[in-house]
């Protein structure tokens, strides 16, 4: 059996190439001595978008001749990732591309050639920390962290205890995930305030901001509190000195295969067991699908990889923010979100499964092309309408894929006001005119009874709201449809929800009746489908 080991890839050359596994091609020895004399990436959270898709693209710049240094991969959340995950396996991972006929490509991705703990308890790691921080060289310190690996805040706005406790005790005391990396940002401005990029890959919104916010934070409480030089506030704010670009990334990597493992077992690859932490499952391959877009804002006062060469397209900040508009708003989310609620209510596990189905396939389809695309914005750098198809197409019909609408559905009512509210307030007047997308939010109503359409119950996915917004629907009961009277006005009308009242938008009352169809009995939602959808 073969197994992930850089004297492996030498010696079992053939073998791994017989396997039908990629190997890298650059000098292993010369990249991680060039790495760690000049380091410029750093990576925060290494989980399987990066092994998939960032590492890769790095990977072929070092086997094109375009780079000369590796990537460092740096943990805040799960220590034992690294400890687990990445040095038993020389910092190696095996990459699968699933595509949707049915095929599979390997490569063994290399261009990782450092991995570090960042907390300051792991003292040796913490030190070579701010050895790469207080590098000239350091270009780019890059995230996918999730959107809530940034928050310094409970939902009340107070700060989180570990947090309160860096921003009194100062760099040299810092904690928390945040506050550590404003740490090191510290000691390289110490060290001479040099440029470099803090640059978020994470899949949302505005997501320089969100790292922007955080290290401004703390760069502003250690200054007014007296434990860091009044000079670091102004280097965080000075963008010759310090940016934070915007990003849009899209690929969908989802959780370890089973359909992978027992192919690369069949293959001859030894190291396809899970590695259980006690935060999370991972293993030593990573799956996903063959589609992927990154499209990054051109501003990195210290240089950056050429990433370009590898496909990855650099604009400015308001294409960026158009690119992403575009697929959260129209082109993939929203049509993600629909596909999540109706697929738990009718029972389905595998999106790829739902594509199969008339009228969720048909429900998308229209919501995509007859009510998004006509008030979408083209970012000129991709273009919509191939976007949509794609996806449509080719990426949601990917049987190869093993996601799942209950993962999706995760945390909706944070993710419904940016991927249907930009659809209706583009609308205006007209909103009231929309078929679909009012269907869809009173298919998440639905969901939130709980109880799917064979009027079995069923444990909805965890949201933040998920209680508060249950507790408004009490009373409502399968086959009852007058229990519904009243009961969806403080969803519908809650701006922090949609970002705007449903009812002033001309559509509550809409959605109200939908609602009332939906809840009629058992099978109701299939025949309010088959009503609805043409």
């Amino acid at each position: 059996m073969l197994h992930l080991h850089r004297r492996s890839l030498v010696e079992d050359k053939a073998a791994w190439e017989q396997a039908g596994i990629a190997l890298y091609q650059f000098d292993t020895e010369a990249v991680e001595a060039a790495t760690k004399e000049a380091p410029q990436w750093i990576h925060f959270g290494g989980g399987n978008i990066f092994r998939a898709f960032i590492a890769a693209l790095q990977q072929h710049l070092l086997n094109e001749g375009l780079a000369k240094t590796g990537i460092i991969t740096a943990e805040t959340y799960d220590e034992e990732v690294i400890e687990h995950v990445y040095r038993p396996f020389d910092n190696l991972s095996l990459a699968v591309t699933m595509y949707a006929d049915g095929r599979f490509e390997n490569e063994v991705i290399g261009s990782v050639v450092e991995s570090v703990v960042c907390r300051p308890d792991f003292t040796e790691d913490w030190k070579r920390l701010k050895e790469i921080f207080e590098a000239p060289s350091l270009q780019v310190a890059s995230f996918t962290i999730t959107e809530k690996g940034y928050k310094l805040t409970d939902y009340a706005g107070n700060y989180f205890p570990a947090v309160a406790e860096d921003m009194k005790k100062g760099p040299e005391h810092a904690t928390s995930s945040m506050g550590s990396i404003a740490a090191l940002a510290y000691a390289r401005y110490k060290a001479g305030a040099y440029p470099f990029a803090f640059l978020s890959l994470d899949n949302c919104s505005h997501n320089g901001d969100k790292i922007k916010e955080a290290m401004t934070a703390f760069a502003q409480q250690w200054v007014a509190n007296g434990v860091a030089e009044p000079g670091f506030a102004d280097y965080i704010n000075d963008e010759t000195k310090v940016s934070f670009p915007w990003s849009m990334i899209d690929k969908i990597t989802p959780r370890s295969s089973e359909k992978v493992q027992e192919y690369l077992k069949g293959i001859g690859f030894g190291d396809t067991e899970l590695i259980h932490t006690n935060k999370g499952s991972y293993a030593a391959f990573v799956n996903a699908e063959n589609a992927q877009y990154l499209v990054i804002e051109d501003k990195f006062p210290n240089g950056r990889p050429a990433l370009e060469k590898a496909g990855v397209i650099f604009t400015d900040r308001e294409t960026v923010d158009k690119v992403e508009r575009m697929k959260v708003c129209t082109c993939l989310n929203p049509l993600h979100t629909a596909l999540a609620v109706y697929g738990c209510l009718l029972g389905y596990t595998l999106i790829a499964d739902e594509m199969k189905d008339p009228q969720l396939k048909g429900l998308i389809e229209q919501m995509g092309y007859g009510e998004g695309l006509p008030v979408v914005t083209n970012p000129g750098v991709l273009d919509p309408k191939a976007f949509i198809a794609e996806v449509l197409e080719q990426r949601l019909t990917n049987g190869n894929l093993p996601d799942t609408p209950q993962r999706i559905a995760t945390d909706t009512s944070q993710k419904v006001g940016i991927r249907f509210g930009e659809t209706i307030r583009a609308y205006g007047d007209k909103a009231k005119d929309l078929t679909y997308v009012p269907l869809v939010i009173a298919g998440w109503c639905r969901y939130l009874l709980a109880v799917d359409d064979e009027g079995k119950s069923f444990t909805p996915s965890p949201d933040p709201l998920l209680q508060n917004v249950q507790e408004a629907l009490q009373g409502v009961v399968l086959g009852d449809v007058s229990s519904a009277k009243g009961k969806l006005r403080p969803i519908l009308s809650n701006k922090g929800i949609f970002g705007s009242d449903l009812y002033e938008a001309g559509l509550g009352e809409k959605i109200e009746g939908y609602f009332e169809e939906l809840i009629a009995g058992p099978h109701a939602v299939r025949n309010t489908l088959v009503k609805y959808v043409k």
